[in-house]
């Protein structure tokens, strides 16, 4: 019988590499927590009709990329591609928008694409969005909050800002009109895609990976040039709270979201340190997408985060903490038929030291094997149960780390040993 294996793309968690994503989920969650961020969670399966009207019917992930079929009522659905527009469609049904919110999610994301380093069809993501709030400060407060992310991380000195203002849909349009009268001019220079790309959707030719095309460019209108007044003050305050706050970043004019609904900020952090996949968080502001959605108008602005991409860098600059390699505290071994009592000491200890990550050896096997798995376990202590121990109300600590005497205490003071 053939071997079943997982989707291409679609790859398994192993126990060795959990550790580090429980890291970085534990340390992102509890840094929007100290923000004031709430968590969101919505469905993987959507209406098609959610990201067809949000993402833009003439971007890669709804041409090319979305995992869309017909539910057995025929229905057409989709595996989320993103977070954004999920997250909208759930805070206009739930009304959740009579107030400001500052929302936080993270979960699997799907996208057909060929899979490789940092970029799968099933991956996962973390997103801020915030509701409500129009200013440029909340623009600079989620930028801050990514950078304090990176300082705590250990990876501030690997990762840059880059920023620019997309301005109100007038101002596009006028921008849009320049940037296709110029480009036509010139469009049997352009590469295959952003020929295509220049019908229906101009602005990510300027996204373009193409050495050709990036060249030609080059001498092309300026989004910048095309702002409007409220545009350019918006996104003139941003820089000066950047700037007063000490976050770096470099203006990139070509700078452009693959998504429709962006306007006026928008943003990526970028690492040269990943080779062709440098970005690593990317957002900006969506004024117009709620309204667009079904709600009344709505500021909004957000972020999304790649944990495969991010994990890879923290694996490149090895900037992981050594505690992640270490499972259990301590690792209870039982020889001969004493299984009964080590159970009983082991409940008994985690109920004293609810902190204390124990693994006691179940199966049996020798002492000298059962060291081993210890050993093995990179526990601090092998706690060791005997006949002699189990008779007398005892356990032998043992450490496995420093060059100590082991010491053989009653299973009532053990709690007391280890908590020292």
């Amino acid at each position: 019988m053939k071997q079943l294996r997982a989707i291409r793309g679609m790859n398994d968690l192993l126990p060795t590499q959990s550790p580090v994503w429980q890291y970085v989920e534990s340390t992102l969650s509890e840094l929007f927590a100290r923000y004031g961020y709430s968590e969101i969670r919505t469905p993987l399966l959507e209406a098609t009709q959610l990201f067809a009207r949000a993402v833009g019917e003439a971007t890669d992930i709804v041409e090319k990329e979305m995992y869309t079929f017909d539910d057995k009522s025929g229905d057409s659905v989709t595996l989320r591609p993103e977070g954004t527009a999920g997250t909208v469609r759930a805070a206009v049904q739930n009304n959740l928008l009579i107030q400001p919110q500052r929302l936080w999610y993270f979960g699997p994301m799907f996208r057909y694409e060929r899979p490789q380093k940092g970029r799968l069809r099933q991956f996962h993501q973390f997103g801020v969005e915030v509701f409500g709030i129009e200013g440029p400060d909340i623009d600079a407060e989620i930028l801050m909050m990514t950078a304090r992310l990176w300082k705590q991380l250990g990876v501030s000195e690997h990762v840059s800002l880059q920023l620019n203002s997309l301005g109100n849909s007038d101002s596009r349009a006028a921008f849009r009109e320049a940037l296709v009268e110029y480009l036509s001019a010139r469009k049997d220079q352009l590469d295959e895609d952003s020929q295509r790309r220049l019908e229906r959707n101009p602005l990510r030719i300027l996204d373009s990976k193409n050495a050709q095309t990036q060249e030609l460019l080059a001498d092309a209108p300026c989004l910048l040039d095309f702002l409007d007044e409220e545009s350019r003050a918006h996104f003139d305050q941003l820089r000066a709270f950047l700037d007063a706050a000490g976050v770096a970043y470099e203006v990139n004019p070509r700078l452009v979201r693959g998504l429709d609904y962006y306007g006026k900020t928008v943003f990526e952090w970028v690492t040269d340190s990943l080779g062709a996949q440098g970005t690593v968080c990317a957002g900006g502001r969506y004024d117009g997408l709620v309204e667009q959605m079904g709600g009344k108008p709505t500021p909004a602005v957000g972020f999304g985060l790649g944990v495969e991409r991010l994990v890879l860098l923290l694996e490149t600059l090895e900037v992981l903490p050594d505690a992640l390699d270490q499972q259990v505290d301590a690792y209870l071994v039982a020889v001969g038929d004493v299984q009964s009592a080590a159970l009983a000491a082991a409940e008994q200890l985690r109920t004293e030291l609810p902190w204390l990550r124990l693994q006691t050896h179940c199966g049996g096997g020798s002492f000298k094997s059962q060291m081993k798995k210890a050993d093995k376990s990179n526990a601090d202590y092998a706690l060791i149960i005997g006949e002699d121990e189990a008779a007398a109300g005892q356990v032998t600590v043992k450490s496995l780390r420093a060059d100590t005497e082991q010491q053989t205490v009653a299973v009532a003071e053990l709690a007391k040993i280890l908590q020292a």
